[in-house]
């Protein structure tokens, strides 16, 4: 490899570290987009946040907060940091989306960051009737294996680990076998009609090329934060607060 491809990964690497990211959060703070908050525009409609690869709910803390404050009911996922099989995590998101469905009366919203979203996609597209919205962060639906700065390595260091007895974590199955092809296909298969999309992406994500998380059934919309900083850009939160008030407004109660 040479000299220059190897600053250039580094650039990436430090860019996408996660108290770089964290440096964006004065800028959330001090946005307009952040401190004008309106109490009664989520009308208590139910959001389920689901956080990326190796992350965990508190990685979505700020989002939670922003939709407190404007009348959403945000619940996290609660699916630890995301480094177990797609299979179990799909049914664990499901039975959370059950649960806040119940809770709230009303359809939920997904919204996931990275792998959190593809996640999301594919608990949408198996329980649409649940859903009233998908709200994807930085997810390489397309391809879940085309994620760079070395994600792959480590998520199949956890598979290796995962044959020595190890529990909870991604298996080799999750790869290649029956696990991967499903949900592949699954993440490429059109969402169903009444389940609305909107997928953000960034040409400066250095982990999840932004090609890649350009969902052909969601309403694309580019923005310029890293991939790690998605959810501490105000330019996120700008184009998700219409987005959100307009799900919000079908106050139309589960069918029993």
């Amino acid at each position: 490899m040479k000299i220059g491809e190897l600053l250039y990964l580094a650039r990436c690497f430090a860019r996408e570290q996660a108290i770089v990211a964290l440096l964006g959060m004065p800028a959330l703070l001090g946005h307009p987009v952040w401190r004008t908050a309106d109490p009664d525009l989520g009308g208590g409609q139910g959001v389920l946040l689901v956080p990326g690869f190796g992350a965990g709910d508190r990685s979505l803390s700020l989002t939670r907060r922003w939709l407190t404050a404007r009348g959403f009911h945000p619940a996290p996922a609660r699916i630890g940091l995301n480094i177990g099989c797609t299979s179990t995590l799909v049914d664990r998101v499901e039975r959370r989306l059950e649960e806040h469905a119940e809770a709230t009366g009303r359809r939920v919203v997904l919204l996931g960051q990275s792998r959190g979203g593809a996640l999301a996609r594919l608990v949408a597209a198996r329980r649409p009737e649940l859903v009233r919205g998908l709200v994807m962060l930085g997810s390489p639906v397309l391809d879940l294996l085309g994620a760079r700065l070395g994600v792959i390595p480590i998520a199949r260091a956890l598979a290796r680990l995962s044959t020595l007895g190890i529990a909870g974590l991604l298996d080799n199955d999750c790869f290649g076998g029956d696990c991967y092809s499903l949900h592949s296909e699954a993440l490429r298969a059109p969402l169903p009609e009444s389940v609305p999309a909107v997928a953000f992406y960034s040409r400066n994500d250095a982990i999840a090329p932004w090609w890649l998380c350009m969902d052909p059934y969601a309403t694309c919309i580019e923005v310029r934060s890293t991939h790690t900083g998605m959810a501490f850009d105000p330019a996120v939160y700008a184009a998700l607060g219409p987005i959100l008030a307009e799900w919000s407004a079908d106050t139309k109660a589960l069918v029993a």
